[in-house]
């Protein structure tokens, strides 16, 4: 259970960033939407990151939720922000992609 509660932990990481970006393309009224959304967003994310660490290793739990989130940031850069896809940023991706499912599989 505290790894599906990480898994939508790092999901909250990609939507914060993804507030920060909106809200750089924004002004005004819709600007401070962004933003709110951004202390939403993040708040949810810590809230789940100290859940699943509770039973999980910090270290481990702290790499994978960061992970997720990189990840899961460059994607959407890449499909929704129109973010550069080539070959070294992909294949650094799938590496980082590796090195979190590593984790997992040697974390009890």
């Amino acid at each position: 259970m505290n790894w599906i509660l990480l898994i939508i932990a790092g999901l909250f990481e990609v939507a914060f960033a993804s507030c920060l970006s909106m809200a750089k393309a924004s002004s005004g009224k819709e600007m401070y939407g962004w933003y709110g959304a951004f202390l939403l967003c993040l708040t949810i994310s810590m809230a789940l990151l100290i859940r699943a660490t509770q039973s999980l290793p910090i270290g481990t739990a702290y790499a994978v939720w960061t992970g997720i989130g990189a990840v899961g940031t460059v994607l959407v850069g890449i499909f929704f922000f129109k973010e550069p896809a080539h070959f070294w940023r992909l294949f650094f991706i799938f590496l980082l992609i590796g090195s979190i499912i590593g984790l997992k599989a040697v974390s009890h």
